[in-house]
């Protein structure tokens, strides 16, 4: 079974810098899209970054010039470099996946379980 394997997450202060990663595991034959939304307590989850095969990319107004997503090699990866952390920043960010398992087959979505990212005042 396909899996999102994230990691990156922590604690860290107010300009500081995080980088995410995101690996979907298991049988991938292809990677439309992919890309990253947050949660944060008492909030809607939202869209942070998303990036398609083709190389489109769409970023929340909140996060534009500050967080860069990009594609691995391998395009089952995703990354998501952010700058100039603010308190705002802080949630749950959950790694995103639209995928094929299945040669000529559907596009479904995957999700991972989530990473913590807390920036201190």
């Amino acid at each position: 079974q396909v899996q999102l394997v994230e990691s990156g997450g922590g604690l860290v202060q107010a300009g500081g810098s995080l980088r995410l990663s995101c690996v979907a595991s298991g049988t991938v034959f292809g990677a439309i899209a992919m890309g990253w939304y947050r949660q944060a307590p008492g909030k809607e989850r939202e869209l942070v970054a998303t990036r398609t095969r083709g190389g489109n990319t769409n970023y929340a107004d909140s996060v534009k010039g500050r967080f860069t997503i990009s594609r691995g090699d391998a395009q089952n990866t995703v990354y998501l470099q952010m700058n100039s952390l603010e308190p705002e920043d802080t949630a749950v960010y959950y790694c995103k996946a639209d995928l094929q398992t299945t040669w000529g087959g559907r596009v479904s979505s995957y999700w991972g379980q989530g990473t913590q990212v807390t920036v201190s005042s």
